[in-house]
């Protein structure tokens, strides 16, 4: 008799590969203080008052220095869809700079009730 694999836990559902799975995230360049954009996807899932909304971070490249930027945010809609552009150019979540990964990692452990 063959046994069936075992199945993924919650945490490596939610964080296949030690990455977050439902996040966007946005990069505008340097235009502005708050250059990253993080949209975290499936909100309702964890916040049912979001059905058809999100929540997103907004912050520097140094979200906790005395001078940087990091601020949540929330929308009743999607901020990054069906267009992007006035965020920036998409990029992946191996591209933020460290302190703004260590910053989404936070808060996504913490949305979706994980460590």
């Amino acid at each position: 008799m063959q046994m069936e694999p075992p199945k993924p836990s919650r945490h490596d559902r939610l964080m296949p590969n030690g990455m977050p799975k439902y996040v966007r995230c946005y990069d505008n360049g340097g235009k502005s203080i708050d250059r990253y954009t993080v949209v975290f996807t499936q909100t309702s899932k964890f916040d049912p008052m979001l059905r058809g909304g999100c929540v997103y971070l907004s912050m520097s490249a140094a979200p906790f220095h005395p001078q940087g930027f990091g601020q949540h945010g929330e929308s009743h809609t999607i901020i990054d869809r069906p267009t992007y552009g006035h965020l920036g150019k998409r990029i992946s979540f191996q591209e933020l700079p460290e302190d703004c990964q260590r910053l989404v990692l936070t808060d996504y452990q913490a949305f979706w009730g994980i460590g």
